[in-house]
């Protein structure tokens, strides 16, 4: 099982390795996104015929992302299950940007 694995969200009642490690998750969010803005700016630079949607799909994703995790918030989610769902779309976004 790789780390990205043991920190992610699963709905399975194990303990996380972000239960234990919170800033472990928060570490690995951060290396994680930016692959994904790497992805994206090398599509920009390319000026690949997409490359408008994706401009408008990121900020669209930005601002459901923050509602949502505001939602969570003021429903008691705790930081460490934001940051998990945080890797969850930005791991959908680099499996997207990588094919």
């Amino acid at each position: 099982m790789t780390v990205s694995e043991q920190t992610s969200s699963a709905e399975d009642g194990q303990p996380h390795l972000a239960d234990s490690f919170p800033w472990l998750a928060s570490a690995l969010l951060v290396v994680e996104a930016s692959e994904v803005i790497r992805l994206r700016l090398e599509k920009f630079a390319r000026c690949e015929t997409d490359a408008n949607e994706e401009a408008e799909l990121m900020v669209t994703e930005k601002v459901v992302a923050a509602l949502e995790a505001t939602a969570k918030l003021m429903a008691g989610a705790s930081p460490a299950s934001i940051v998990d769902r945080y890797r969850e779309h930005v791991a959908a976004n680099a499996r997207r940007l990588s094919v």
